[in-house]
């Protein structure tokens, strides 16, 4: 069951670390946590609210001298202080970025940790947040001031007195300090679930195929139809069919209406100032004719013929997806269309912090040609009449794209919190009405207007700008680099997202160059996993290492998050630092290590760049320290109380290596090459002194999924596991068993540097095989 979060919650009332006195404070011209310093020369207009709930908070606001929809103050000066940080660099999406004075800060930063120091500074959170119709955000200001934007978006929307636009938060451990203070602004907004309160849809659960590189704008459902065989046939059948971009009925405005709806727009970008034409599928998916259907009732023709057929054909496919933009389309809704709601172009304002961000094709397109938008107070029937047609047809959720678009279009609205507030009601009161309320993909959504005010019942949500397959600028070198900086989008906004959203990482394609690098994360991301590969087009032996038979995979309990150790560096261009990203299975923990090193953010560009200098190999070491065993899944704990030994295995070099909690095992690794580790609590059977850890399905990346169910049995000197899947069962155990079973037979293994090796066979059903080691 969700749980309950209120003011009178005692969960929420006892966050705090034990302290009796307020852990962070206002005293003077600092604000000082426990007793140190974090942020000097506090402006006198600064005030600071204790939290009610929580000794380890307070709100931050300020009074003006005057009313204005902007405001940019400071709330004191950084110095010396490592930090990381959440960013915008795209308008659509954030990134990580650390540094250790306040100059070193980005515009549009939606997120601070500052570190903890060893002489009793706790970590630190800056959180901006909305108060009333203003949303804040984060940037650099003069003499290292860190000063706090406060805006509403339009000019006719003016404050000049703030009491809650931040909010700090401070504790001894990063990942429970982000998980806290988001339960505690929970309380104090009203306007949010968190994730521990919300259900991901089933499509986590499933491989999926999206449409979106096979085809971009020519998606077709006889493509779509060869694209799902082939996979089948491969031997990797997929559970979700998402249809991106390209089946929707729009136009450009200087376009007549007419039966061929958009279909000579292919070319990149071309598509973005079109605006939607009807709620109804384009021709190519109106003209679809069923080849089995038969009787004067039967669905013979249309989109709901082909997803009634694709299903029926291919029986692992449980959800099928569309893809649509916020606003109905990149261009909104061309007005005075019959059947359509009232909409009105509007021309796209960029506020001088989205000025700052990198260049963007779908950002200069969108302010080009405005956006048809439908009012707030009819936006209720734009998704209404696109979702209960979709329904009708037997489309199982949404990907909604485009997501922060709003605050460019708030001028005439209220500005951008309330034009997002109507505008995430009417989404959030469709998606319950018309998919279960959370068959929907977030995307392009990286701010934290949406986070705070758009997550109401959405639980999934990209984390990462898109996966770009080559350097949209012309860089050769981007199909490398690029794929680094994919990787650290994912895991650190995962630290500030995953609080509202379930962290989707994105599909990839199968025979990219960095497709393994690519798998392996999101192998361990524990979001969906789905491919955009071309039609026939597949590497079925890294796809066999993530999905199984039936089409599901072998998903952690947990979102993958960076380690400590790299939260407050820089694993793009620093030439040092390997993104390590942790997540737990039900038994067992996981850590990835990747070099990615080789470009990223560039200040002074303002953009992307290539940073081939630091593409090198990279050293750095491992332990079983590494994984967060109790920041998981607080349903699923694994429980390490006692345990003196880990086994940890590494799937590139299929290697096992005994550790003590605190040992280092040393990791060396190429440019964009990367290594999985399984790392398994060691136990003692106490009658015969046999150590015994699971490791997992080796042929799978996330070898240790595998592992449903662990159940030791003193009296008999055995160790039962329940597998899911199908490959090489790898354990270690300090002596040789004297016989294996499965499902209660015996079967033949090896036993070779202290692992017991088994070859599993699909049991042609998704139910886990029982395997037996009795010593």
């Amino acid at each position: 069951m969700a749980p309950s979060l209120s003011k009178g919650n005692s969960g929420i009332a006892e966050l705090g670390g034990g302290y009796k006195q307020p852990l962070i404070a206002l005293q003077g011209s600092d604000f000082v946590a426990n007793g140190h310093r974090v942020l000097s020369d506090v402006p006198p207009n600064v005030v600071a609210t204790p939290s009610p709930v929580t000794p380890d908070g307070c709100f931050v606001g300020f009074d003006a001298d005057e009313g204005k929809s902007r405001h940019v103050v400071s709330v004191g000066k950084l110095k010396g202080i490592r930090f990381m940080s959440i960013f915008r660099f795209k308008v659509w999406w954030t990134t990580h970025w650390v540094g250790d004075n306040g100059r070193d800060l980005e515009n549009e930063t939606q997120m601070v940790i500052l570190d903890k120091s060893d002489s009793g500074r706790p970590y630190v959170l800056l959180l901006p947040i909305v108060e009333g119709p203003f949303r804040s955000s984060l940037q650099p200001g003069e003499d290292d001031s860190v000063d706090l934007c406060v805006e509403s978006g339009s000019t006719k929307v003016s404050g000049g007195s703030y009491r809650s636009s931040l909010y700090m938060h401070a504790g001894d451990d990063p990942y429970s300090l982000v998980k806290e203070a988001m339960r505690v602004v929970r309380v104090h907004l009203g306007t949010f679930k968190l994730l521990e309160e919300k259900t991901p849809p089933g499509i986590v659960d499933k491989f999926g195929w999206c449409t979106w590189d096979a085809f971009y704008l020519k998606v077709h459902p006889q493509g779509v139809w060869e694209g799902v065989q082939g996979l089948v046939d491969g031997g990797c059948p997929p559970g979700l069919v998402l249809i991106d971009d390209g089946w929707q009925s729009i136009r450009h405005d200087d376009d007549p209406v007419t039966d061929q709806e958009g279909m000579n727009r292919t070319a990149a970008g071309e598509q973005m100032p079109c605006r939607l034409i009807k709620f109804q599928e384009n021709y190519k998916f109106r003209d679809y004719m069923s080849p089995k259907s038969s009787g004067p009732t039967a669905l013979t023709k249309g989109m709901g013929a082909f997803v009634r057929d694709l299903k029926d054909e291919f029986k692992s496919v449980d959800y099928v997806y569309v893809w649509h933009a916020l606003c109905g389309y990149w261009g909104g809704l061309r007005p005075k269309v019959p059947c359509l709601p009232e909409s009105n172009v509007i021309a796209p304002k960029l506020s001088p912090g989205l000025k700052l961000t990198m260049e963007d094709l779908a950002v200069d397109k969108i302010v080009n040609n405005g956006v048809g938008l439908v009012p707030p107070e009819k936006v209720d029937q734009l998704y209404e009449g696109l979702h209960s047609h979709l329904e009708s047809v037997g489309i199982d959720g949404v990907k909604v794209d485009v997501i922060h678009l709003l605050e460019m279009l708030c001028e005439e609205y209220g500005g951008r919190v309330e034009l997002a507030k109507a505008y995430y009601k009417a989404l959030t009161d469709s998606i319950k009405k018309h998919f279960k309320g959370n068959g929907v993909i977030a995307s392009m959504e990286h701010c934290n207007d949406f986070m705070l005010l758009g997550t109401e019942a959405i639980a999934l949500g990209r984390v990462g700008d898109d996966f770009w397959c080559t350097d949209p600028s012309g860089d050769p070198n981007g199909t490398f680099w690029l794929q680094g900086c994919h990787m650290v989008h994912c895991a650190y906004n995962s630290l500030w997202m995953g609080n509202f959203i379930h962290p989707d990482w994105d599909m990839f394609q199968s025979t990219h160059p960095c497709a393994e690098f690519h798998a392996a994360s999101r192998a361990i991301s524990g979001g969906p996993i789905y491919v955009s590969d071309a039609v026939g087009k597949h590497n079925f032996q890294l796809l066999k290492s993530l999905v199984l038979p039936d089409g599901s995979i072998l998903r952690c309990q947990y979102y993958a998050l960076p380690t400590r150790g790299c939260l407050f560096e820089d694993p793009l261009h620093d030439g040092n630092t390997m993104l390590k990203i942790w997540n737990l299975n039900k038994f067992t923990g996981v850590l990835g290590a990747f070099n990615c090193q080789g470009g990223g953010w560039c200040r002074e560009a303002r953009r992307n760049k290539c940073a081939s200098q630091f593409s090198h190999a990279v050293t750095s070491v491992a332990s079983p320290k590494d994984i967060e065993w109790t920041n998981g899944n607080s349903s699923t704990p694994i429980s390490i109380e006692g345990v003196q030994l880990f086994a940890m295995y590494m799937f590139r070099t299929k290697k096992l290596v005994l550790s003590k909690p605190s040992q280092n095992i040393e990791i060396s690794l190429d440019p964009f090459d990367f290594e999985l580790i399984t790392v398994s609590p060691v136990t003692t059977l106490p009658g015969k002194s046999v150590q015994f850890a699971p490791i997992g399905l080796v042929n799978m990346l996330n070898s240790g999924g595998a592992i449903e169910s662990l159940a030791f049995d003193d009296e008999e000197n055995s160790v039962r596991i329940g597998v899911k899947g199908t490959g090489e069962m790898r354990a270690f155990a300090s002596e040789k068993p004297r016989s294996c079973r499965i499902n209660g037979e015996e079967v033949a293994f090896g036993y070779d540097e202290c692992m017991v090796i088994i070859q599993v066979p699909w049991p042609n059903s998704s139910n886990p095989s029982l395997i037996e080691y009795l010593f």
